[in-house]
């Protein structure tokens, strides 16, 4: 029998080529903006070499640290984990907001530090048409191209951007070893003048702006888990993969910096200093060769930045901090509005302020080092927490340099900030309380999330960092935690509130129908017929008319004579056929008329059309249907309209009813025994699980196999036990687990076993609320030919009505 293949990282390099793309890029184009601050200055020869050696003490420091928190911390979460672990869920929210605006500002650094590679080669990309230079339109191309293909899925962003990070790191140590060749092995000095007052500007300054070589050092926490073996090996393999990535970065600054410094012009404003270097140190072609590798790897960071915004979207939908919508995956399951939203951002900011990679490179770095000081104060904390209980005099070392890391880090953020603060810093102020109270208010509105949503979410988490673009080798995280029941949450005598109904005789008294005088509203007439014959229910015409009785009196009446001989000739055909209906004639729209006519005489049932009188589908547009479901709290049954009017009367003889294990979605339940027991239907009761499909995840596939097999069994135990509830009454019953996605699981569900209606809950909601978080029944209404009878579920002071 063949062995099970593993997908897991085996070694330090593999690591390091998977999780390096960012970091490796770095050396690419920081010196720039660090050279021409000290150079245009005039202090380069005496600030250079302390910048540069307080960056490597800094790199050291923080790279410690986090040989700690890789120990810690083994399930993926890195130190975002540590950080809510030891200061709560407020440093989820933080860390999630600067983590969106970092991932923005890496797709804009990357992005334009590649176009300047490129313009390095052609400057005709520096000039201007329309005041706007060329190489912004090329940024723009090139980031909608990027954002095309990670939205096509992780395997395709794989092929196109993969190898990069192994180019980068060989460009990197191909210069160390052509300068050393040419120059000799010379260091920056250091020289103590950099600190004195007339110089400390230049020298804080220079580090700031050098301190984008540490973005990314994070990303090899979150690759812990993508190794072979124990945690402690895990641990230290992932260790080893952030030493390839600094440590070369580290010789990049120490011997290929001084050459930079020695052999460019940082003046010159049409070729990056990194290339005027190569140009002097590699013979031709190897500096156009390096040139194309800078240009791939900057676009595979370009690339990786976008899958991580797509991860880290899925993971927040999932612990329920963004709507649903946020992290819809697409056809090609994943989340891509995210990815369009950064592309659009980015296009947009080109547009204004350009594409100099050093107008962001400080607010880059400033997030970075908000986040590094996050994990450095909440490492420092825990060390301190533990030593109270063991102390040793090894640990008072391991929390002097913790300490070391968190108040360097403090410090840089500091420098940055009052750097840069009118430069663009001032922006986390305003942006992470926004998306604060977005995080915050979400969570309010969508509640906690269960305990798969959770363990869902620590693996896109996980999947973030530690499976982007160029991973497709990542392996199977381990469990974080023993599994536990998943899906839905039973009382234990499996019983729910809708069961007290079921025992009575539920029946429809009033029916309403709005007519506006078209063929597309007339087309809910037979089903009103139906089900008003079946159960005895007054069938009201209602109609509104927008015309205002108090400002057009004249034209007003007229429009209400003619809606009355409408409504008083259909309800003249009802009569013939039995059924016993009245006239409601108002002025406003017909969404306030049915809210107005269910408060006044207990209404029990609304049943309308997806289009009226102008034939466009109301509920793509805001029209009737969904302005009734948002203003009522009684069902309402939608039949969609079509181009060709049927008046044969429908069956109902196969109802789809969803549940999700939520007291919500079993509000639906008394209405389809009622139905059932009406027309003598079939009822389908159907969930989907909360855990997708295992081949989602790729190389996760194992792992959240087993989640979604435990999913499936507690969602059949679930549905059991309200068929049998139903089957006591003398309802026909089967039950059907499946799917990943709810509303196309629905709609083929509903397809395949030709059902002749579909019944869900749906919360109410409206404005922004309906915007942001969508609903799988509006996405149901949009994608399914058949009827769907929805019960709103209103959060508000009323209560929402119980069958009668």
């Amino acid at each position: 029998m063949a062995g099970k293949v593993s997908h897991k990282l085996s070694n330090a390099l593999e690591g390091a080529l998977a999780g390096g793309g960012d970091p490796a890029t770095s050396p690419l184009y920081v010196f720039g903006p660090f050279l021409r601050l000290i150079v245009v200055g005039g202090v380069a020869h005496i600030t250079f070499g302390a910048s540069i050696w307080m960056v490597i003490l800094t790199i050291a420091s923080v790279s410690a640290m986090y040989r700690l928190v890789m120990s810690w911390v083994t399930d993926g979460s890195g130190g975002s984990g540590l950080n809510e672990e030891e200061f709560g869920r407020w440093a989820v929210k933080i860390n999630a907001a600067i983590t969106f605006i970092e991932y923005t500002l890496t797709f804009l650094v990357s992005m334009a530090a590649m176009v300047t590679f490129i313009a390095d080669r052609i400057p005709l990309l520096n000039e201007a048409f329309l005041g706007v230079q060329y190489r912004t339109f090329v940024a723009i191309i090139l980031s909608v191209l990027t954002g095309w293909l990670v939205n096509r899925g992780p395997k395709t962003a794989s092929r196109a951007f993969g190898p990069a990070t192994a180019g980068v790191l060989l460009l990197l140590w191909v210069m160390i070893v052509a300068t050393v060749m040419k120059n000799g092995l010379r260091l920056p000095d250091f020289n103590l003048a950099a600190f004195r007052f007339e110089n400390l500007g230049f020298t804080f300054g220079g580090y700031a702006r050098i301190l984008a070589v540490m973005t990314g050092i994070e990303v090899f926490a979150n690759l812990v888990p993508a190794y072979e073996g124990a945690d402690q090996e895990k641990s230290r393999k992932a260790f080893n993969s952030l030493l390839i990535i600094m440590g070369t970065t580290i010789i990049t600054m120490l011997v290929v910096g001084p050459a930079i410094f020695e052999l460019s012009d940082p003046t010159n404003e049409h070729v990056s200093v990194f290339t005027q270097t190569m140009d002097q140190l590699l013979p031709q072609p190897f500096p156009y060769v390096g040139t194309l590798v800078g240009i791939a790897v900057l676009l595979s960071a370009s690339a990786a930045s976008a899958q991580g915004l797509q991860n880290l979207a899925l993971g927040l939908k999932d612990r329920n901090y963004v709507p649903a919508v946020i992290g819809q995956r697409n056809r090609f399951d994943v989340a891509d509005k995210p990815v369009w939203i950064e592309v659009g951002l980015s296009s947009l900011v080109f547009l204004l302020f350009g594409t100099d990679e050093e107008t962001y490179l400080a607010i880059y770095a400033a997030g970075v080092f908000i986040l590094l000081s996050m994990t450095g104060w909440a490492a420092a904390k825990r060390l301190i927490r533990e030593a109270k209980n063991t102390f040793r005099l090894d640990q008072l070392l391991v929390i002097t340099g913790t300490g070391l890391a968190a108040i360097l880090t403090s410090a840089a953020t500091i420098i940055i900030f009052e750097e840069r603060f009118f430069e663009g810093a001032w922006t986390y102020l305003l942006f992470v309380p926004i998306l604060y109270g977005f995080f915050t208010y979400f969570r309010n509105s969508l509640g906690e999330p269960s305990p798969v949503a959770e363990r869902l979410a620590q693996l896109e988490e996980a999947m973030r960092e530690g499976f982007g673009v160029g991973q497709a080798g990542a392996g199977i995280l381990e469990p974080a935690f023993e599994p536990v029941p998943i899906g839905v949450e039973l009382e234990a005598n499996g019983e729910g509130p809708w069961q007290e109904w079921l025992g009575k005789p539920f029946k429809p008294r009033r029916v309403i129908i709005p007519l506006d005088g078209s063929m597309f509203a007339e087309q809910a007439l037979p089903m009103a017929e139906a089900i008003s014959k079946a159960s005895g229910a007054t069938l009201t015409l209602l109609s509104a008319i927008s015309i205002d009785p108090s400002t057009r009196g004249p034209q007003f009446e007229a429009e209400r004579q003619s809606r009355s001989n409408y409504l008083l000739g259909v309800q003249q055909k009802l009569e013939q056929a039995g059924i016993t209906s009245d006239l409601v004639i108002q002025h406003g729209s017909v969404a306030e008329a049915a809210h107005d006519v269910v408060r006044q005489d207990g209404v029990d049932l609304i049943i309308t059309t997806t289009r009226g009188r102008s034939g466009r589908p109301h509920w793509l547009t805001g029209g009737v249907a969904r302005k009734i479901i948002q203003a009522v709290n009684k069902p309402v049954l939608i039949v969609q309209s079509t181009e060709s009017q049927n008046g044969a009367a429908p069956s109902l003889n196969k109802i789809l009813v969803t549940l999700d294990g939520s007291s919500y979605s079993e509000r639906v339940l008394p209405y389809a025994a009622m139905l059932a027991q009406t027309f003598e239907s079939e009822l389908l009761l159907l969930t989907v699980p909360e855990v997708p499909e295992a081949e989602l995840y790729g190389a996760l596939a194992d792992l959240v196999g087993e989640l979604r097999t435990q999913a499936e069994s507690v969602g059949r135990q679930y549905l059991e036990r309200i068929a049998v509830q139903l089957q006591s009454i003398g309802i026909k019953v089967r039950i059907l687990v499946t799917g990943t996605h709810p509303a196309r699981t629905i709609c083929g569900v509903s397809e395949i076993e030709s059902m002749d209606l579909i019944m869900l809950a749906t919360r109410g909601r409206g404005g922004l609320d309906r915007l942001l978080m969508g609903s799988v029944a509006e996405r149901v209404v949009q994608q399914t030919p058949t009827p769907v009878f929805l019960v709103p579920i209103h959060e508000q002071k009323e209560p929402v009505a119980e069958p009668a």
